[in-house]
């Protein structure tokens, strides 16, 4: 306890003062010190007070530099030899000598151990710094895991569950926070187990998976995991990060369902209304019939012009109607955006790239959003596939808006089109599925006022889309 008092008053004296102002106060008491030991051997010359110069050798090593130091030995041997002039020139020169070593050994000594002491001082502060520091990334981090809306787990080589944050018990809907810890996790998530059994290298991995997991009241829940494994004491561990993705699943199939469902209604409406111009041409020729030949009377034309009215009725669906209801302001840049995520990928698989020219600020349209990125994604994958076996695979597409429109084109480099006037037609012999795509993309653009037409290109394809500003 004396020692730590007395280091700490030692600490807080070099702080008070500078180099300079240490080195003359140290002076100072070396030189008031030598003078009253010498005075005191001179008065006692019966006494040998030689062992007195160490006081200051003692404060020079504390204060002085290594050179210093030793001069200040070598003068404190001196002034001790000069104290005994009676002694014969050996013994004074043996005295001397030994005077020196003793100083000169006292003050290194004591430098060593102040710089032993400086030393041990640093690599405490640096140790409590470390200490301070990791306290506080700990703290951090486990304020970050408990605060977590994602369950966290960590599980030992057997499954058995090691630690688990407040929103797994949350997600497993089990109330007690202890009843977890220990617990197998076979029951729960099944494959983060069975990552722990696989037959792979020793090195970690890691890697996500969308499985079934199981809450504590038997419910199942669509869960999005990622999981890595590791070693601590040799033993295999696996850390696992989840969350609940019910309502994603949900809304997605929803959506496509929706989607679905409006295609659906359009490529039907798209239909009828081709079947509405044949049942109106078929009407046309009976009425062009009858006119000419008014007094015969012909049952099977008359039958036939019947079930061209009936199948005109059935066919009385409005495309226009079908999709209005799902048609509202659109932001351009969000549905670029969202193709972008989707289409990218793709063709940085087959060694090609997108150019996007698109103003900065873009003009909001009325579209089906889920519609118009179906139809830029059908755009944009026929363009895929058309370049894969090209030399130059690109796909650019601009956006150019004037008062009332804006169009998009999407512009590639591959072959072209043979006959363009057939584009649009539905079940494409040559088609890759249905040959259906393009016919329903126009369908679904014209049902809000839009437009898609193909336009003539010195090199590829060229797709132009259309869409009312708002």
């Amino acid at each position: 306890m004396g020692h730590a008092f007395l280091d700490k008053h030692f600490e807080r004296w070099i702080k008070a003062h500078s180099p300079n102002e240490r080195k003359a106060l140290t002076l100072s008491l070396i030189v008031l010190l030598s003078s009253m030991i010498l005075v005191f051997d001179h008065l006692i010359p019966q006494a040998s007070l030689g062992i007195l110069y160490t006081i200051p050798v003692l404060l020079g090593a504390v204060s002085l530099h290594e050179r210093e130091t030793d001069l200040l030995a070598l003068f404190c041997a001196i002034l001790s030899w000069s104290g005994d002039p009676s002694a014969s020139r050996i013994d004074g020169a043996l005295y001397f000598f030994f005077s020196f070593v003793s100083y000169l050994a006292v003050a290194h000594f004591v430098t060593m151990l102040l710089r032993n002491h400086r030393l041990v001082a640093a690599n405490l502060n640096a140790v409590e710094q470390e200490h301070a520091l990791r306290r506080e990334a700990e703290e951090q981090l486990t304020t970050l895991v408990e605060s977590s809306p994602a369950g966290i787990l960590t599980l030992d080589e057997e499954g058995r569950v090691l630690a688990a944050n407040a929103a797994a018990h949350r997600l497993f809907e089990i109330s007690d926070p202890q009843v977890l810890k220990g617990q197998t996790m076979l029951d729960y998530m099944p494959v983060l187990v069975h990552a722990l059994h696989l037959d792979v290298a020793a090195e970690p991995f890691h890697t996500a998976a969308q499985c079934q997991a199981k809450k504590e009241n038997g419910d199942v829940f669509l869960a999005h995991t990622w999981f890595s494994t590791y070693r601590s004491g040799g033993r295999l561990r696996l850390a696992a990060i989840f969350i609940d993705a019910s309502e994603e699943m949900r809304y997605r199939e929803e959506q496509s369902l929706k989607l679905l469902t409006s295609s659906l209604r359009i490529t039907a409406a798209a239909v009828s209304h081709e079947i509405r111009n044949f049942c109106s041409a078929i009407s046309i020729l009976c009425s062009e019939r009858r006119r000419r030949q008014p007094l015969v009377v012909d049952s099977e034309m008359e039958c036939l012009e019947e079930l061209a009215k009936g199948l005109e009725n059935v066919a009385s669906l409005d495309l226009r109607g079908a999709s209005q209801e799902a048609v509202h302001e659109v932001t351009l840049q969000r549905v670029f955006e969202n193709l972008r995520i989707i289409v990218e990928p793709d063709w940085q698989e087959i060694g090609g790239s997108i150019e996007w020219v698109i103003p900065e600020h873009l003009s909001r349209v009325f579209a089906d959003p889920h519609g118009l990125l179906q139809t830029f994604l059908n755009l944009s994958r026929n363009s895929c596939r058309a370049v894969s076996e090209c030399s130059v695979r690109v796909l650019t597409i601009t956006v150019s808006e004037d008062e009332h429109k804006s169009t998009v084109r999407f512009r590639d480099t591959g072959p072209g089109v043979r006959e363009p006037r057939r584009l649009f037609q539905p079940f494409q012999e040559l088609a890759e599925v249905t040959g259906m795509g393009l016919y329903v993309s126009r369908a679904i653009l014209r049902s809000y006022g839009g437009e898609l037409r193909y336009e003539q290109s010195s090199g590829g394809a060229c797709f132009v889309v259309e869409l009312q500003t708002v």
